[in-house]
């Protein structure tokens, strides 16, 4: 990344089939966040947009000949199209650099500690993680996605009709697995808090929630038990400053 972008201006990065795409335009990210929203007619986007017809016509050409969207006929017009995305959201950039401090001191903490090979392994994953933060880059959405795949893998060994030994059975994996301690703090809504949690426990202050593994692994475990889709909220995380992290289920 190179200066022609101004300093902590949003970046957003896009898997196409044609490989990583790059979208540095405000306007185009306005485009595609209304796309990940729900797919849109042209003048819903015009009037959502704020911007003549012509720069939102010129800006959906650009990404539909990039393979970031797709297009189809308005069943209601077919002179009109519904576009939608047809990409995979990947993440977003930014020119600052914060943390390199903080990544060594979290280096140097664990050559301070026992040396255990779980350790390593956290070490491993989190100092990658911090590395991309620490250069602008969010990978959230892509440990988001990774965390239901996992979850919904998981779930056959977890499940049980019963809610409560549903939870016991998370809690164990949570703690067999060293993931944390898990505590169910309240049913209604359901609220569950987890203690040194591995994903963020050590990380750096970020001023965002940073468990969207977690989340993702929550979400397709809840939705499976329930047998419909759930959302899972980080409300508090270790690096929001909090001393455990908490999950709302809903």
């Amino acid at each position: 990344m190179d200066d022609k972008y101004p300093y902590n201006e949003q970046i957003e990065l896009f898997s196409t089939s044609n490989g990583l795409y790059i979208i540095d335009s405000p306007m185009r990210i306005k485009i595609l966040n209304l796309l990940r929203e729900k797919e849109r007619k042209f003048d819903e986007i015009v009037v959502l947009s704020g911007k003549a017809k012509s720069t939102v016509s010129e800006h959906l050409k650009r990404l539909s000949e990039e393979g970031v969207i797709a297009s189809r006929p308005d069943p209601d017009d077919a002179r009109k199209k519904i576009f939608s995305i047809k990409s995979e959201y990947l993440g977003e950039l930014s020119r600052e650099k914060l943390f390199k401090e903080d990544l060594e001191k979290y280096i140097h903490s664990y050559l301070e500690s026992d040396g255990s090979p779980f350790e390593f392994f956290r070490l491993l994953f989190q100092t990658i993680r911090v590395s991309l933060v620490g250069q602008g880059i969010s990978i959230d959405p892509i440990l988001h996605e990774a965390g239901v795949k996992v979850g919904e893998t998981l779930y056959p060994s977890l499940k049980d009709n019963q809610d409560q030994q549903f939870l016991e059975n998370i809690a164990r994996f949570w703690q067999t697995h060293q993931l944390g301690g898990v505590e169910v703090k309240s049913i209604e809504p359901l609220v569950i808090n987890v203690y040194d949690c591995f994903e963020c426990k050590g990380l750096p202050y970020l001023g965002k929630t940073a468990c969207a593994f977690d989340t993702g692994l929550l979400k397709a475990l809840f939705s499976a038990h329930y047998q419909k889709p759930k959302e899972v909220t980080e409300t508090k995380c270790y690096a929001t400053g909090d001393d455990y992290c908490s999950f709302t289920i809903e």
